[in-house]
């Protein structure tokens, strides 16, 4: 003990107290076997080193399928941690808009049936051309009580019990950050409503690129109790004459990880982080191994 300096002593110490009062993290990512068995697919994220998945292909309709998912997967302990519906439930074309949140509400109903942590979406765009791009009413009160009505609608046509509906934050849509989503979550008002944490898309100005630390603890402290999956990935920013982040490999930008994982292991539920938006199983094993070793820094543990 006399051998180590202050520094590495107060380190491993604050690393023990971590490790002691934190949970395992889930992380997880796609895979790429061709193989359409849940079995084999279950087997191959423990390979990885995963502990959490995206959902295989799947529909509710197909019970059997469904029950073959989950048991197959619990078996492993690799947890489904969300099915993505990424449509746009605020399409300027009515017919457009009617179809997505059919398509959103069976998403739902596929991640009740699996025993998925959560069904996500973004609230969507008034955007006529990109599905989730800029707009000018995105940010207003219109935008907001869409969104409250469609949250509700697709919760309550499914009441789900196991699955939660969650939503992103997006940098030029609503929700913009940790108090717009508060603000959405008082609004929607439904047990099933849950937060998506996707830190890198409510950094959006310089300031919480500079303070990314401090701005996921805000994230986690405002919005932890409802957050029930997350993604991983790192932000770089390209100097240009206007501010330009661009989305990168986990490591190679200046996402706070150390902030991000630890305050992640704090939660009091297992909340998943889904390695995402990567083309192939190079750059996501770059991610994986960058997000564990800056968790096994910290004394975190990986389930």
């Amino acid at each position: 003990m006399e051998s180590l300096s202050r520094r590495t002593f107060l380190a491993a110490s604050s690393a023990l107290s971590l490790r002691a009062s934190s949970r395992p993290i889930r992380l997880g990512g796609p895979i790429f076997l061709k193989s359409d068995d849940p079995r084999e697919l279950a087997r191959e994220h423990r390979r990885l080193g995963y502990s959490a998945a995206y959902c295989p292909t799947a529909k509710a309709s197909d019970a059997e399928r469904c029950r073959e998912i989950e048991k197959a997967f619990a078996a492993e302990n690799v947890v489904v941690a969300e099915v993505g519906a990424w449509v746009n439930m605020l399409d300027p074309d009515s017919a457009k808009r009617l179809a997505n949140l059919r398509y959103v509400t069976e998403r739902l109903a596929l991640a009740e049936a699996v025993a998925a942590r959560c069904c996500v979406d973004i609230a969507g765009s008034y955007n006529p051309k990109v599905w989730y791009g800029p707009h000018p009413k995105n940010l207003s009160q219109e935008f907001f009580d869409a969104t409250v009505e469609n949250c509700r609608r697709v919760i309550d046509e499914i009441r789900p019990t196991r699955a939660r509906f969650t939503i992103e934050m997006m940098g030029w849509n609503l929700p913009d950050g940790p108090d717009a989503y508060l603000k959405l979550i008082r609004a929607v008002d439904r047990k099933a409503f849950g937060v998506h944490m996707d830190v890198c898309n409510g950094i959006n100005s310089p300031s919480r690129f500079y303070r990314s630390g401090e701005f996921i603890e805000e994230c986690f402290r405002k919005l932890g109790p409802w957050v029930a999956s997350c993604h991983a990935k790192d932000l770089a920013w390209e100097v240009e004459l206007n501010v330009h982040f661009r989305e990168v490999i986990p490591g190679r930008g200046e996402v706070d990880y150390r902030a991000y994982l630890r305050e992640l292991a704090k939660l009091a539920v297992d909340a998943p982080l889904m390695l995402e938006h990567l083309k192939t199983a190079e750059e996501y094993e770059e991610g994986k191994r960058h997000i564990l070793k800056v968790g096994g820094e910290q004394g975190l543990s990986f389930a």
